[in-house]
């Protein structure tokens, strides 16, 4: 490779926009601070999305919010208009650029499930009604907090869609409709339309 390209290679990085203290963190050999995640399980998991919580930590410490993801793999929960980070887009010596708003997550340890009777933050544990149900009590008032409805990737909730004029039952879907057989398509055809086929193909030699 030629010097000249290097140089030119070298000017160009960082690119225009790039923040410095990223580009840093970057650099092999660099060290960053390690973000220590202790698992939860599946099971103990108890805070979901659409739970109105409490954050307790930062600069937003002690306002609801409704939780708008959840990251499993990071303990982390995103509240919906809290924690907000406010950061440019485009900026140039020419133009001002957009200010974008971003919802920085949080720990789940950060935030408190909100008890629905009296809205108060309070420690949750999942026990077992005499149904077998299981569910979320609140430790501080023994209420149920009743697990919010999940809804699909495409907005639909599945127990409260209500089947419309072109939509086929679940139960004529789930059928079973179709037998197989070793038979080709058109001899199913012919059997179906009582066809019985008399030619015979002529004999071939190959030698």
């Amino acid at each position: 490779m030629r010097l000249s390209l290097l140089r030119a290679m070298a000017k160009a990085w960082p690119p225009p926009g790039y923040r410095y203290a990223d580009w840093i963190k970057a650099q092999p050999g660099v060290r960053r601070r390690k973000v220590f995640v202790e698992p939860i399980a599946d099971q103990d998991w108890k805070v979901f999305k659409g739970d109105t919580v409490q954050i307790l930590k930062g600069k937003d410490s002690g306002k609801l919010g409704l939780v708008a993801e959840v990251v499993r793999q990071r303990n982390w929960v995103v509240v919906q208009g809290l924690n907000v980070h406010y950061c440019y887009h485009g900026r140039t010596s020419t133009d001002p650029g957009m200010l974008v708003a971003n919802e920085t997550p949080l720990l789940v340890r950060d935030v408190s499930l909100v008890d629905p009777t009296d809205k108060q933050p309070t420690e949750v544990e999942w026990r077992y009604t005499e149904e077998g149900t299981r569910v979320r009590v609140s430790l501080r008032t023994g209420r149920i907090i009743p697990k919010p409805i999940e809804e699909r990737e495409d907005g639909i909730i599945p127990e409260q869609w209500i089947d419309g004029p072109k939509d086929t039952p679940a139960k004529e879907a789930l059928e079973k409709t179709y037998v197989p057989s070793l038979k080709t398509f058109q001899e199913e055809i012919m059997e179906l339309k009582g066809i019985v086929e008399t030619r015979r193909f002529k004999k071939s030699y190959w030698y």
